[in-house]
This record gives C-alpha cells, structure tokens and sequence, in this order.
C-alpha cells in the first residue's frame, strides 16, 4: 500500500512537469507538496522507531547474553578470543561499508585505506583502552548481576562529561552538573539491599570495576572523537577499520599472553555456545546501531533506549536469572533514567 501511494505521488508529479507546471483538474501543486511532506515524515518516523527499537534490544541484551553465557559460574570460551572476534567482525563490517562506498563514489583521499604514519600512529592508544575495558566487563559479572550492570554503566556518563571539560575544553552546563549528581544517586539507591547486612548488593571490588571501566571508556571516547575531529572530512568507515584493526591486535597478544595453552590444546573456538555466538553479534552491531542513531535519530533517542533498557533487562532476569525487582532498583533505574535524560537536555541548551 505504502508502495502505491508513493508511485501515484510520483505520476501526478510527473503529469504537472509534462504540462508546463499546470496541475491537473481538482489536484492543486500544494496538495501534492504537502502529501510528499507526510510521506517524507512517515518514512522518518518509521527509520527512527527502528533504530531506536534495535539499539533498545541491543542494549539490553548485552549484559544477558554475557551472564547467560556462562556455565555453572564459569565461562568455559576464552573471553580473549571472545573480544577478538568482536573486533574482526566490526572491522569486516566497516570494510564492506567502505566497499559500498568504493563503489557507488571511487576511491578519494578521503575514503582511502592508505594513509601516513604519523594518522594511523594515534589509534594504539584508544584500542588498547578499550582492549581492557572489554575485558573488565567478562569479569564484573563475578560481583554484580545483569541488571546491576545496566546500572552502574552508565556512570561513563560522567567521567566522559569531566573529560571533555578537562581534555576538549568542553564547558558543561548546570543541568549537566545536576544530571551526575543524580546519576550517582541513582545508581546507589538501586544497589541498596534490604534482605542481608550489607548497605549494597554489589561489593567494593564490583564498584571499583564499574568505576575503571568508566573512566576508560570516558577516556577512549574522548580521546577517539579528538581524532576524528583532527580530520573531520576523513570517511569514519575508515577511522573504525584502522581503530578495529589495532583493537585485533591487542586482543591477540592477550590471546597469547593469557589463553595461548586453552588455544593451542583446545581451539580457538573452544566452549563457543550459540549465546556466545549472539553475545559476540550484539557486541558488534551495538556500534553500528549507536552510529545509526547519531545519524538517523537524535540523543533523546539513546536516552530512552538506555531508560528502557535498564527495565528491560531486570524483568528478563527476573525469568532468566531469579533476579529480585526491589522498590530499590525500580526507583534507582527511574533516578538513573532522569539524570540521563537532563544530561542530553543540558547538551543541547548548552
């Protein structure tokens, strides 16, 4: 249907071409203009409900399929080669993107693979940030939950806020300011726990992760987008495959450095599950769809994606894991979800 309404709009705009600019009887140029104006929204409204549903899904099955990766408590894949074949197969993807291109533009000085040494000597630095954050996040399900997870992530919102005033000079506003100070509100409430002695659920060695983890993708994100912003018409297909490329890189020598005798005796692919299989495509295409957003949607879009995320992971823990939906939670996540709305609020008044 959606087809024949288009291709009629298109027959009438070319029967008013044919005659000179005279519309047809009873069909005014205005009416046809403001028909495109609906269709063009509806198709706008569509792409971004689809992007905004994808990175929600995306987001929120991130922290369970790593949980439900594992067995009897343990992960029995190497998490190495885990993070390596996440990086390969967003390299591979960036190459195809760039193959388009290739294709539908020829090859310019902007969207060349060739490059100096002087571009590609900047990107060791945030590959290997990410390399250990990464890393990080296998292990902090050893003190927190799925839902916990969801939670205590977002406190990259602030170290990347304080290191874009401090790095890229960024000033932030006040309703910044008042969006950290409820994001970490939030986040301890929801980690209050009722049933047993201690104040938190999640302990000091789960915070203090949470927290590295957080300054080093705040520090990696900064420190790539001040690359980017260095070449600002250098195709960002390009600067991922170089940045995913070194990310490869680091990841094998851990592969060497910490799993060489698992690989070598058992495979590279040793206790790879179907859930390890999704776990590494939602790790992969959770880039790109964070891309989709800034291109099709706008930042309230990645602000009610995380706020739904958060709700939505607990309730499939709740099935999947036992999880617990205290008052706690459900109040800290609200919190949470405010101080990220009031954060991408203050960006754009800023």
């Amino acid at each position: 249907m959606e087809y024949r309404k288009i291709k009629d709009q298109d027959d009438v705009g070319d029967d008013i071409e044919n005659r000179g600019g005279k519309a047809l009887p009873g069909v005014s140029v205005s009416n046809v203009a403001n028909f495109g104006g609906i269709s063009s929204e509806r198709s706008k409204w569509k792409r971004k409900s689809i992007v905004t549903l994808a990175l929600t899904i995306l987001t929120s099955s991130q922290a369970i399929l790593i949980v439900w990766s594992k067995r009897a408590g343990k992960y029995e894949y190497s998490v190495t080669t885990a993070n390596f074949s996440v990086e390969a197969l967003k390299c591979a993807l960036s190459l195809a993107a760039l193959l388009r291109i290739w294709r539908r533009e020829g090859v310019t000085e902007d969207n060349r693979l060739s490059t100096t040494l002087d571009e590609v000597s900047v990107y060791p630095i945030p590959a290997a940030l990410y390399l250990v954050k990464n890393l990080l996040q296998y292990y902090i399900f050893a003190y927190v939950d799925a839902p916990g997870y969801q939670i205590l992530k977002n406190l990259n919102i602030i170290s990347t806020g304080v290191l874009y005033r401090i790095i890229l000079k960024k000033k932030l506003s006040e309703i910044q300011w008042a969006g950290f100070i409820l994001l970490c509100a939030g986040c301890t409430t929801a980690q209050l726990n009722s049933s047993s002695d201690r104040v938190l659920q999640t302990p000091v060695q789960g915070w203090v992760m949470a927290i590295v983890m957080a300054l080093l993708s705040g520090f990696a994100g900064v420190y790539t987008e001040a690359i980017i912003k260095k070449r600002p018409s250098r195709n960002i297909n390009v600067q991922n495959f170089w940045l995913y490329v070194f990310g490869m890189g680091f990841n094998a020598i851990a592969i060497l450095v910490q799993d060489f005798d698992a690989v070598v005796n058992k495979g590279f692919f040793h206790g790879y599950s179907l859930i390890t299989i999704l776990m590494i495509l939602n790790h992969a295409l959770s880039g790109i769809a964070v891309s989709m957003v800034m291109k099709y949607a706008d930042n309230i879009v990645k602000v009610y994606s995380t706020s739904v995320a958060m709700l939505l992971t607990a309730v499939v823990s709740v099935f999947l894991f036992g999880f617990h939906l205290s008052l706690a939670f459900f109040l800290g996540s609200t919190i949470v979800s405010v101080s990220v709305y009031l954060h991408a609020i203050g960006k754009v008044q800023r």
